[in-house]
């Protein structure tokens, strides 16, 4: 089996990835990022889910991303609530009109450099991250022009990428195959192009627990969904519109 290095950070986005690359047939190694998130409760969900899934190997990488600040994620900034988000945006449109205090300033760069990282040492050839350019908050490190040049950068940088006859490889579902890109660097993101109902329903069709999951970025005591931050109100449009009940909320 082709190993595949997985971000998963506990919440319903990358746990449906996980079961994505792994009816792909990929053996998957989560990584987990412990970077100062005050929602750190997502960590936990991580574990969770890994295990239910039969992951071999959980990788947590400690980093402090509040030396830097500049987001309601690692700092006692309040979290946005109640905002209005609007319909499914185009995957070749403007997207949401201005970018959240809950951006976290180069987070997903950081993240897949470390998964690339994490990746030559494993001996992976790919990655796989659960962000989307549909229903979501306007964060500029979801769109595909970011993945493609991820990817890009990522066969120049190792040595995988030079040794490889391919020579670059710019991927986001592997559903596309591995024939083209054999040898080199592929960085997925198979949830890219769906809308969160279409999430939802994909992660039921491979029995993704969503009970263990975590969305919110603020939550409350024991880990309860706020309802009402960005996360938890794209999660409760994709149950909606798929016709099924959070089991969070039950």
């Amino acid at each position: 089996m082709n190993r595949a290095i997985v971000l998963l950070s506990g919440g319903m986005d990358s746990a449906v990835t996980l079961a994505y690359m792994q009816r792909s047939g990929f053996d998957c190694i989560a990584l987990s990022f412990d970077y100062g998130q005050r929602h750190r409760v997502e960590l936990e969900a991580a574990d969770r889910v890994a295990t239910s899934r039969g992951v071999r190997e959980r990788v947590v990488q400690h980093i402090d991303l509040r030396a830097f600040g500049g987001s309601a994620l690692t700092q006692e900034i309040a979290v946005p609530k109640d905002r209005d988000l609007g319909g499914t945006t185009e995957i070749n449109g403007v997207g949401p009109s201005e970018i959240p205090i809950t951006y976290v300033p180069a987070r997903n760069t950081i993240f897949l450099a470390l998964a690339l990282a994490c990746a030559e040492v494993r001996s992976a050839r790919d990655i796989a991250i659960g962000v989307n350019a549909v229903d979501y908050s306007g964060y500029p490190d979801c769109r595909p022009e970011f993945i493609e040049a991820f990817a890009r950068l990522a066969n120049l940088a190792t040595r995988a990428g030079v040794e490889s006859a391919q020579g670059e490889a710019v991927g986001s579902d592997p559903a596309r195959g591995r024939d083209s890109r054999r040898g080199a660097i592929c960085i997925h993101a198979p949830l890219q192009r769906l809308t969160k109902v279409g999430i939802v329903r994909l992660g039921l069709e491979l029995k993704v627990d969503f009970a263990l999951t975590s969305s919110c970025y603020d939550p409350l005591a024991g880990g309860r969904p706020c309802q009402h931050c960005d996360a938890c109100v794209l999660r409760a449009r994709g149950f909606a519109g798929a016709g099924a009940a959070d089991p969070l909320l039950g």
